[in-house]
């Protein structure tokens, strides 16, 4: 059968064989056992549902089989035999050229250059997940394939749902993750449901198809990096000799040494998993490869001495790198941590003095003594990161759930007051404030033709809308659109490109407008092929995460949802191809809500009327929000919106004077 009628299909009408998994794939970590027997019959009564009565006898074993080995149920069995990555939008057997677009996302999303565990479905951050199995992968083609521009497709965390008929102005998926009922929505009722297969972790750009790669993060990471030398150094003064020391490469976490090279520094990224750092030394993401401290130590003092910028992984647990640096006296400039502690218990943090393989064993056998030993290693590190701050090391934590873990574990972590943390988060002091506020945020495109020549044309215009701004921008942007003019200069340089020939950079309303309409007329045109454009959902007003993305909102209205829900609410009206909403995402199940947008450009004008509407609000919500909350930027972002866009009006508070309150009470 050819790639397009394997797609339509679905479901195979025959039984394929059984598969064998190779050996070796990055597998994702076994699950926690968390069904009782009744739950799990369910969860395999679940499963069978997607497949005719006939095979259900020799596929109950099978999937038995995978839910004692794994922990979940992946059907692997139906994973198809050609290879996933983007193809050129044309390639695509659709009705709909914004559903083929949509196919085109996920398979990048799943693509194994760019999927962390593409086998299991899951893209980044050790759970986060496009579809449950491929069951679920299976169907959604078929329906992308066969719907039309006044049908739109439901998918329940991965579930395809239907095909319900809508209209030409509708989003053609609309997507949800995980969104229980509060109540149910612990780190072990995420194990419980996805077991069962009525629910999964989308993360944020895994399960809403928009992820590309690290180099998304590897934007995030640059600005991040070079706000956090901005804030310790002098004036004038350069990061090169100067250390970022961090750990994690395998999802996400691959980006930082890129980033930090680009930021001019040395970087050292640890990381217990040896294929995770193999894997991002093979792709030239990092220039370094260690697994010997005393090396470590040597490489460190010779790139220092010499003013080098250079990024080293280092094979191995990041907790010895703080306490060997501090007993060495190596100055640590500064630090982070990007493993993926929004869960702890299942491989996304690893304890120090266990191996690599014996931990992955105690996941399985024995998990509450693996708990013990985490939140052991999490005191160690807390305690070796207070000993460097101590001596002037400056410390983020990088929105991971670092902090969280570390208090719930114990760690000497919080402030004097008892409430708030030691350490800022790094939107607390550095994202938020400089970029949220204003309402610059990652806005990304993908190049739908797959053509590398339509990324170049698609850089040089959204380089000149850019600098066109530039020139007439107040002083108060002019180091976030110089940062990113200067960033789009060097991307191609940079080989940023992983999978899908993708781009991603800080933007404002404005700024994503222009460079939408811009490219919008270049499809019209006949210059470039057709062109998706998102974000991340790390972004201005697409997620409330009070220990993230709205830890800088200090009105006592952090922890509500609010923001997110408005937010893909009014994109799917404003004219979103798909939008998702999802429980859950860089800090954990339970701890934010966040979601996202796809928009396919095809160079029409319902095309530019739909990104202009969509793009504008998709900002605007969340900077009206933010100053709302008393956000000095946001204030003055929301003022300057208003004065350029005279339909918008938004509520602006009252500032109280602080004197009035201190004797009230």
């Amino acid at each position: 059968m050819t790639f397009k009628e394997q797609l339509l299909q679905g479901i195979p009408a025959e039984l394929p064989a059984k598969k064998a998994y190779p050996k070796d794939a990055n597998r994702a970590p076994k699950r926690k056992d968390i069904l009782s027997v009744e739950e799990k019959q369910l969860a395999i009564r679940n499963a069978l549902r997607y497949f005719p009565k006939n095979w259900h006898k020799e596929l109950a074993v099978e999937f038995a089989q995978e839910l004692l080995d794994f922990g979940r149920i992946y059907m692997y069995r139906f994973k198809p035999e050609y290879k996933m990555y983007a193809r050129p939008i044309q390639e695509y057997p659709a009705k709909s050229m914004q559903a083929a677009g949509i196919m085109l996302m996920m398979q990048n999303n799943l693509n194994p250059a760019v999927a962390q565990h593409p086998e299991e479905l899951i893209t980044y951050g050790g759970n986060g997940a496009v579809f449950q199995n491929w069951a679920q992968y299976l169907l959604t083609m078929q329906y992308l394939a066969t719907m039309t521009d006044e049908q739109t497709l439901n998918l329940y965390s991965g579930h395809p749902m239907g095909l319900f008929p809508s209209s030409k102005g509708a989003p053609r998926v609309v997507v949800t993750n995980g969104m229980v009922v509060p109540n149910y929505s612990k780190p072990d009722d995420w194990e419980k449901f996805n077991a069962l297969g009525v629910s999964q972790y989308g993360q944020m750009t895994a399960g809403s198809f928009m992820y590309i790669g690290p180099q998304g993060i590897v934007h995030g990471t640059t600005i991040t990096v070079m706000n956090a030398f901005r804030k310790i150094l002098k004036k004038g003064e350069i990061p090169a000799g100067k250390i970022f020391l961090t750990a994690g490469l395998g999802g996400m976490s691959g980006a930082q040494p890129k980033a930090g090279n680009i930021a001019g520094c040395i970087t050292i990224a640890a990381e217990v998993n040896p294929k995770a750092a193999t894997k991002r030394h093979e792709q030239g993401w990092v220039d370094v490869l260690i697994d010997s401290m005393d090396e470590l130590l040597v490489r460190v003092r010779t790139a220092q001495e010499n003013n080098e910028v250079v990024s080293i992984a280092f094979i191995g647990n990041v907790v010895d790198v703080w306490e060997r640096f501090d007993k060495e006296n190596i100055y640590i400039h500064i630090g982070s941590d990007q493993t993926s502690l929004h869960i702890p218990w299942t491989g996304g943090y690893y304890p120090v003095d266990t191996s690599y393989e014996e931990a992955n064993r105690l996941i399985r056998e024995e998990p509450e003594l693996f708990k013990e030993k985490v939140q052991a290693t999490l005191r160690r590190h807390a305690a070796s990161i207070n000993n460097h701050t101590a001596k002037g090391t400056y410390f983020f934590d990088y929105g991971n759930a670092f902090l969280l873990e570390a208090s719930r574990a114990g760690a000497d972590i919080m402030a004097e007051n008892g409430i708030d943390f030691r350490y800022k988060s790094y939107v607390q002091d550095i994202v938020g404030p400089m970029c949220f506020d204003y309402g610059f945020g990652p806005f990304r495109w993908v190049c739908a033709s797959g053509n590398a020549s339509d990324l170049d044309q698609t850089d040089e215009i959204a380089m000149n809308v850019l600098q066109k701004i530039m020139e007439s921008s107040p002083e108060e942007i002019q180091l976030q659109m110089q940062d990113n003019i200067t960033w789009i200069r060097d991307a191609k340089k940079n080989k940023m490109v992983v999978g899908s020939q993708a781009r991603i950079l800080y933007a404002d309303a404005e700024g994503r407008t222009k460079i939408a309409e811009a490219f919008n007329n270049a499809i019209a045109a006949g210059k470039i092929g057709p062109v998706v454009l998102g974000r991340d959902h790390h972004d201005v007003s697409g997620t409330d995460s009070p220990y993230r993305e709205t830890s800088n909102i200090y009105d006592g209205s952090k922890f509500t949802a609010d923001m997110a829900i408005q937010n893909v609410i009014g994109d799917s009206f404003r004219g979103a191809t798909w939008v998702s909403i999802h429980n859950g995402g860089g800090v954990g199940w339970g701890e934010v809500t966040n979601g996202g947008f796809g928009m396919l450009l095809d160079g029409t004008r319902e095309a530019d009327a739909r990104l202009k509407s969509m793009l504008f609000y998709d900002v605007n919500n969340g900077i009206a929000r933010r100053s709302w909350a008393r956000n000095e930027g946001a204030i003055f972002a929301v003022k300057r919106e208003m004065e350029r866009t005279p339909n918008l009006k938004v509520t602006v508070p009252n500032l109280v004077d602080d004197n009035l309150l201190e004797k009230l009470f």
